[in-house]
C-alpha cells in the first residue's frame, strides 16, 4: 500500500510524540516534514537525525520544502491562535488538516464516537486531550439515556504540558465543554483542567460525572465498558480506574446545577486513567498520548477513504 506523506506542524510534546507514532506504527502515512519556530528545538533535531525534512520557519517554511507538494495531510500541533493561519495557508494548497489544537474550526472527531461522520471533511478538529478521554464516556452514557449535564476534571501532570498546551488553557475548557454537548450529547457540558506539579509525575487522571434521566445502572455500566474497550483499540493504556458509580437523585431532593436549574435522575461517576505509550515522554503523559493516537487514527481513515473513492 502506498503510504501518503504527512507533516506536523509543532515541534513540541505533542507533535514530537506523534512523529515518533507515525513512523513506527502506520502502515499508511509516513513522516515528510517537521516544521517549528525553534530552531533548537528537541523535536526538530529528533527529525532531523532519523531523516525527516524539517524547518524551523514555520508555515512558510513548510510551503518551500521541496516535497510540500507530495504532502497529503498536516497535523497542526501549535496553538488555538496560530491555527487559523495555518488553516488558511493549508486549504489554499489542497492540503488536509488534522488540528491538535482547540481552536475548532472543523468538525470535532472522537474517534471512538463519530470517526465515520468526518471522513470527507478537510480540516478536523482533535477537541483536546482531556476530550478525547472523557467525551466517550459521555457519549456511553448517552446510548442510554438522554445526558442533562456532563462535567470533567482532566488532571495531566505539569511536566507534559509544554508552552502549546499552557497557552491553550482557556481554549481547552471551552472547546471541551462544547465538544460534551456536541459529540458526548449532553445537554449541558463544563471541563476543567489541572495541572499537577507532583514529583515524581502523576499518569494523567479524568473524572467524568454525568446526570441523566433515569436508566438501568447495568445498561449504563456496559455501554460504558464497551466504549472503553473500543477507545482501547487505539489508546491501550485507557482504562477504568474503578468501578462505575451511581446515585439516584430523587425529585424530593434534587441538585440545583448554577446555569442549569433543579436536577433528578441518575447520577454516574466515572474514574479514568490514561497511561501513555512512552513514545516520547515517559508514561505519565497520557495526555500526549491519546492525543496523538486520535490524531493518527482519524488520519489513517481518511487516507483509507481516499484510496477507496
Amino acid at each position: 500500500m502506498t503510504k501518503h506523506q504527512v507533516a506536523i506542524i509543532g515541534s513540541g510534546n505533542i507533535g514530537t510524540d506523534l512523529m515518533i507514532k507515525v513512523m513506527r506504527l502506520s502502515k499508511t502515512l509516513q513522516m515528510g516534514a517537521m516544521v517549528g519556530i525553534d530552531p533548537n528545538s528537541d523535536g526538530l533535531a529528533r527529525a532531523a537525525r532519523m531523516g525527516v525534512a524539517t524547518t524551523h520557519h514555520g508555515i512558510e517554511g513548510l510551503v518551500a520544502l521541496p516535497n510540500f507538494k507530495d504532502i497529503r495531510f498536516v497535523f497542526d500541533a501549535t496553538s488555538a491562535g496560530a491555527h487559523a493561519h495555518h488553516n488558511a495557508v493549508l486549504q489554499a494548497h489542497g492540503k488536509r488538516v488534522i488540528d491538535l489544537t482547540p481552536a475548532a474550526l472543523g468538525p470535532y472527531v472522537v474517534p471512538a464516537v463519530n470517526l465515520g461522520q468526518h471522513l470527507d471533511a478537510t480540516n478536523v478538529n482533535m477537541v483536546t486531550c482531556g476530550g478525547q478521554a472523557t467525551v466517550p464516556i459521555v457519549a456511553a452514557v448517552s446510548q442510554v439515556a438522554k445526558v442533562h449535564y456532563g462535567e470533567i476534571i482532566a488532571s495531566i501532570s505539569s511536566r507534559s504540558a509544554g508552552p502549546g498546551t499552557r497557552a491553550n488553557i482557556d481554549e481547552f475548557t471551552e472547546t471541551t465543554s462544547r465538544a460534551i454537548e456536541v459529540v458526548g450529547k449532553a445537554g449541558r457540558g463544563k471541563a476543567i483542567i489541572i495541572l499537577n506539579p507532583a514529583e515524581p509525575p502523576l499518569i494523567m487522571r479524568d473524572t467524568v460525572f454525568t446526570l441523566s434521566e433515569d436508566a438501568d445502572p447495568a445498561a449504563v455500566r456496559e455501554s460504558i465498558q464497551q466504549m472503553v474497550e473500543t477507545v482501547q483499540g487505539y489508546v491501550p493504556g485507557y482504562r477504568l480506574k474503578q468501578d462505575v458509580q451511581f446515585e439516584r437523585i430523587g425529585g424530593n431532593s434534587p441538585l440545583k446545577i448554577p446555569g442549569y436549574g433543579t436536577f433528578s435522575g441518575l447520577k454516574t461517576s466515572v474514574l479514568l486513567e490514561v497511561e501513555g505509550a512512552a513514545h516520547y515522554l515517559p508514561a505519565y503523559a497520557g495526555n500526549l498520548d491519546i492525543m496523538t493516537s486520535a490524531a493518527m487514527r482519524t488520519a489513517e481513515h481518511m487516507a483509507e477513504r481516499m484510496v477507496m473513492a
